[in-house]
């Protein structure tokens, strides 16, 4: 089939402009660094009382998976061509769970993926997951207003606030993932201590 002028013409405006389409930059996807805690300690005895792990609720800026960061006073961005491998609260929620399993006192649990039936349930909402700066250093902060929340009838029963400042060693995405790991940690033992202490005094009776 012969093309006439008008659709050659066509035909090298369409090359020209697929040329000029910016080639997508590829982009680093980061978990969040495994446990760096040590073996748990000598633990209390097993809990008899079942507990749902839920993803906090958040704003809309921190429910994604870009590393949020706040260079300067109230502006928000996140890290060029690097991502998490799950938005913020499911990551949070997933190092929260898996350190319940590794405490091993609380053996009945699950996430708010599925539709068990609970004793108790942890949700709250997560206030920030974001590296800050401070002059030439940085910090990454983890703050969660957590809930205990009773499970038949979804009772708040105790809240509490956590916040963890983690002094990061670099200002590279490397340092500032390996920050966000050890701030998990801490906020992981504090969180696991204060349901530990506050279920026996509020989980239902048998």
């Amino acid at each position: 089939m012969k093309l006439t002028p008008v659709a050659l013409l066509a035909g090298f405006a369409l090359l020209s402009a697929c040329s000029l389409l910016p080639t997508p930059e590829p982009l680093d996807v980061y978990r969040l660094p495994a446990s760096h805690s040590a073996a748990p300690s000598p633990r209390g005895p097993v809990i008899d009382w079942s507990l749902r792990v839920s993803k906090p609720q958040t704003s809309d800026v921190l429910n994604s998976a870009k590393i949020a960061v706040i260079p300067q006073g109230d502006l928000f961005s996140s890290y060029k061509a690097s991502r998490w491998s799950d938005p913020a609260p499911i990551l949070l929620r997933n190092r929260l769970l898996d350190g319940f399993a590794r405490d091993g006192r609380v053996r009945l649990l699950s996430t708010d993926d599925s539709a068990l039936q609970t004793d108790l349930e942890l949700g709250g909402n997560l206030q920030a997951f974001q590296t800050e700066y401070e002059g030439s250093t940085a910090v990454t902060v983890i703050r969660l207003d957590a809930l205990l929340i009773r499970g038949a009838d979804q009772r708040i029963l105790a809240s509490q606030r956590f916040e963890v400042r983690q002094p990061l060693s670099g200002v590279q995405v490397p340092a500032v993932v390996s920050g966000f790991g050890l701030a998990g940690d801490q906020l992981t033992r504090q969180v696991i201590g204060w349901v530990v202490e506050q279920g026996p005094r509020v989980a239902p009776k048998p």
